[in-house]
């Protein structure tokens, strides 16, 4: 599951984002692009503060040119068994309403696609 979210081939595949720049590694960074439906491309990016292999980041992240403030996000990884993990996702916003707004938005249900096609993938990788 760690790997998902620092190697960016498997990166790409679940998130459907092209990653432009991933520096998995205490104070890197990353740059992801996106295009919707219409062609119109969107950019994520963010500093990772916290990585410790195969337990945790922790991460701002940031929609660029919309009026969301950067979030906080610390993401822990725990084995459950030689197959099994489980990811904790903490994610701190700005304000309640900050975090309401967040979750109108068709990028809420996109995450959970998102992770879907994770476990889709992580199967295929066995």
């Amino acid at each position: 599951m760690f790997k998902a979210y620092t190697e960016p081939e498997i990166l790409e595949q679940w998130m459907g984002t092209k990653v432009l720049k991933l520096e998995s590694k205490k104070h890197g960074s990353y740059l992801f692009e996106t295009t919707d439906p219409k062609g119109n491309k969107h950019f994520f990016n963010g500093t990772i503060h916290e990585f410790e292999p195969n337990q945790k980041i922790t991460r701002t992240f940031e929609m660029e040119n919309t009026p969301f403030p950067v979030q906080l996000e610390f993401l822990t990884f725990e084995p459950l068994t030689k197959e099994q993990s489980k990811l904790t996702m903490h994610i701190v916003y700005k304000s309640v309403n900050d975090r309401d707004n967040m979750l109108k938005l068709p990028f809420a249900q996109g995450i959970n696609m998102a992770h879907n096609r994770l476990q889709e993938i992580l199967l295929q990788l066995k």
